[in-house]
């Protein structure tokens, strides 16, 4: 079917809730909310769910509503809390394949001399590669952010063979399967939340991976377990937070990679893993930070 999209322009963080309540009273289906300033939040406290200083609103409607009526109504509504209508506009939203659309959105991506990533349903362009089918259906990694690349390429440059992964904050467990089709010989993934778990094994068994080959589980719930090679693509809050789980799964001379770390904060991550770490490297993707070492034994 066709929407009526209304959007609302450059609205204030602090009337964002107004907006979207008056939109939802007055029969939007969706409301949704995006950066309107190029004013990204890197970093949100736990159990937060900011907005940005600026954000573009968008509501949609059935085709059939009256976006003048809703205009006006929206108005009336907001100057009883004196709250003023920002710019305003409204288009018809033509029907289309969306599910098409989104995975005509995801193309197979190389990652240094070896490694490709293929969404599920494509096929893979050079099929002799090491090639990790992934399925971006679930709300983790897919490769994309600068974050997982630099990651990745770094563990393409590895001879993994016979080599044992910790993927700490797995996500859709793309670094530690990548690790196992490298050659890795074992992974253990560790995530807070089960619903990474479950991608993890969905994209396990999609790539065919022997499940004696990995495991994944809560931190709590994670064994004693020192590997060859870590990977932790989380935040740089978390990563300085939990700084000596971290190193606990690095074997004395193995090699760990940190990720998640915009410009501003890669110093203030390498001063804390910097006394436990030799040949430490910093690599840059635009804006975020690699950091990798090898554990001193």
């Amino acid at each position: 079917m066709n929407w009526l999209k209304i959007q609302l322009h450059d609205i204030a963080r602090e009337h964002a809730e107004a907006y979207e309540d008056v939109l939802l009273a007055l029969g939007a289906q969706a409301v949704t909310f995006e950066d309107a300033a190029d004013d990204p939040i890197f970093e949100p406290e736990l159990g937060t769910t900011p907005l940005w200083l600026h954000s573009r609103l968008t509501a949609l409607f059935p085709a059939d509503t009256d976006a003048d009526l809703i205009r006006v109504a929206c108005q009336s509504e907001l100057a009883e809390q004196g709250i003023p209508l920002p710019h305003w506009t409204s288009d018809l939203l033509e029907d289309k394949d969306w599910i098409r659309a989104w995975m005509d959105s995801y193309h197979p991506i190389q990652f240094g001399t070896r490694l490709w990533i293929c969404p599920s349903w494509h096929t893979p362009p050079q099929p002799e590669a090491v090639n990790l089918m992934l399925d971006p259906g679930l709300a983790f990694g897919t490769g994309t952010h600068q974050t997982t690349a630099l990651c990745m390429r770094w563990l393409d440059s590895l001879d993994l063979s016979d080599k044992t992964i910790v993927d700490y904050g797995c996500g859709s467990g793309i670094l530690g399967l990548a690790g196992l089709l490298l050659g890795a010989r074992t992974m253990l993934g560790i995530d807070i939340d089960p619903q990474a778990l479950l991608a993890t094994r969905q994209n396990a068994e999609r790539n065919q991976i022997s499940p004696d080959r990995y495991a994944v589980c809560l931190p709590a719930d994670a064994p004693t377990h020192a590997a060859d090679v870590v990977v932790a693509n989380i935040l740089a809050g978390p990563l300085i937070e939990l700084r000596d789980a971290i190193l606990s799964y690095v074997t004395p001379n193995g090699w760990l990679a940190l990720s998640g770390i915009i410009r501003p904060q890669v110093e203030d991550v390498a001063a804390a893993y910097r006394p436990f770490l030799r040949n430490m490297d910093i690599t840059y993707d635009e804006d975020w930070a690699r950091i990798t070492g090898q554990r001193i034994a």
